[in-house]
């Protein structure tokens, strides 16, 4: 067995087991992570590190959370098939890849060419054809894109960013990084019912803040 499948079958077991200790063992969910290797969507130098729960450092000055945040977060998203899923922060794209085994379409956006291209690069060698992803500009929502079940933004906002409200459909969630200080930042998740809003606080996160308009260099 070569050393990436030694890293990709211990982690993830170690991961496994992690998250049924936060009572995460959502048996689908669970089959997405293990059918799509955390190593293709690290840099390849902190491979061994694929399934830790520390922030990776990526191109561009950004950065993957930690596979059990990842998880966490598609954990609440509640994914099934069928749904259409927006993403906000493509990042390595790796919950983007699990997001596509678990539901019918993602569009995953980010400002940076270079992420995009590299996520890209990594969900054709995962084998992944349902996500779409795309070089644009996540500020101020997406307009003209349709609605969505479900969203999740990986950049820190100032406040609640209502115009994806707006986008999601009557029973849609939408999760997202708020800074609620100039160093705190918490997930927070809205539900659409109707007209109406639920909204929850859920814990703090490591998010960066959003920044406007797509990177012109990189």
């Amino acid at each position: 067995m070569n050393t990436g499948r030694v890293i990709e079958k211990e982690g993830f077991a170690a991961l496994a087991l992690r998250l049924r200790g936060e009572g995460i063992n959502n048996l689908d969910l669970l089959t997405a992570v293990e059918q799509t290797p955390r190593t293709l969507f690290v840099p390849p130098q902190f491979a061994g590190e694929a399934y830790s729960s520390r922030l990776l450092p990526l191109d561009c000055g950004s950065f993957v959370e930690g596979i059990d945040l990842a998880v966490r977060l598609l954990n609440l998203l509640n994914l099934k098939a069928g749904q259409r899923v927006l993403e906000v922060g493509t990042g390595s794209g790796f919950t983007a890849a699990v997001m596509g085994r678990l539901t019918e379409r993602v569009l995953t956006i980010d400002r940076y060419r270079t992420l995009v291209a590299n996520a890209q690069q990594s969900m054709e060698k995962a084998g992944i054809r349902n996500v779409i992803v795309r070089q644009a500009d996540g500020s101020n929502g997406m307009p003209g894109e349709g609605t969505f079940d479900r969203i999740l933004v990986t950049a820190a906002f100032p406040a609640l960013p209502r115009f994806f409200a707006e986008q999601l459909v009557s029973g849609g969630m939408l999760i997202a990084p708020v800074m609620t200080s100039e160093t705190e930042c918490r997930m927070l998740k809205l539900v659409k019912t109707g007209s109406r809003f639920d909204r929850e606080d859920l814990f703090a996160v490591p998010y960066l803040p959003i920044v406007p308009q797509m990177a012109q260099a990189l």
